[in-house]
């Protein structure tokens, strides 16, 4: 059986869509087959993997409109498919508050996919929306993006709240995967500062992986490429390479992070 991550944060600008593009990339460069879920209005992950913007994607997945195999594309990477999004998903959210189940829907639409997928990544928008709730609602764990600075650590308490209170509503088996630090700057106090403090209230969710900031890994979207194929020998590659190795790894020993005081 598959493993289903959502890369989330309510809060823009942390590296959520560079993270869940080349962690996507990486695991499938390793030869095991991802599937990348854009599930973000802006569809950041699809034009970084260099999609065509008119695909059909989420937005007709959910709305019953297409089935999974309608809407999976291929990448430059055998083992990489991805379901994109354009910005017709922007206005998905009021179409579906009438639903039934509402925050199930992604749910019921990708059932099968962790026969066919050993990793699914889904690119969450920057909120805490209906679009969130639904990749919320079908993953087993939570990966968390987090740039080194100082309101990052205000946003990341209020994230782990909203999401115990997911796993007590919606999805007992939701797990984190892991805080990850993004941007990271080693020669600035701050960055320095914040990494000690989220090791302090945090350490056991913190990912041992942190990636720097790098100008490459900030170029690559615009060539429509995950960094491993514009350029692998930069750090940004290495490092998204190691996240992959990390979190593989956690997979095979089932070392996710129950969120503390809500019991399954």
């Amino acid at each position: 059986m598959g493993k289903i991550i959502s890369v989330a944060n309510q809060k823009g600008g942390v590296g959520k869509t560079t993270t869940a593009i080349n962690l996507a990339a990486s695991i499938a460069l390793s030869g095991k087959k991802v599937l990348l879920i854009d599930i973000d209005p802006q569809g950041n992950a699809s034009s970084g993997l260099g999609v065509d913007g008119n695909s059909r994607g989420i937005y007709e997945l959910l709305m019953g409109e297409a089935s999974q195999s309608e809407v999976i594309c291929p990448t430059e990477i055998e083992t990489l498919k991805i379901i994109p999004s354009r910005v017709d998903l922007t206005g998905a959210e009021i179409e579906l508050v009438g639903r039934e189940s509402r925050e199930k829907i992604l749910k019921v639409a990708l059932n099968g996919v962790r026969e066919e997928f050993e990793f699914v990544v889904i690119d969450c928008p920057p909120s805490l929306g209906l679009l969130t709730l639904n990749a919320l609602a079908v993953s087993n764990s939570v990966l968390i993006p987090m740039q080194c600075e100082y309101y990052a650590l205000q946003g990341l308490s209020h994230l782990l709240k909203t999401l115990k209170l997911v796993k007590k509503s919606i999805n007992q088996d939701l797990k984190v995967e892991g805080i990850l630090l993004t941007m990271f700057d080693s020669r600035t106090l701050l960055a320095t500062q914040v990494r000690e403090q989220v090791q302090k209230y945090f350490n056991d969710f913190l990912l041992k992986t942190i990636i720097p900031r790098n100008v490459r890994l900030s170029e690559a979207p615009s060539h429509g490429k995950p960094i491993m194929l514009y350029d692998s020998r930069s750090r940004g590659a290495d490092s998204y390479v190691e996240l992959a190795k990390e979190i593989i790894s956690r997979s095979k020993t089932g070392e996710r992070t129950s969120l503390p005081g809500v019991t399954a």
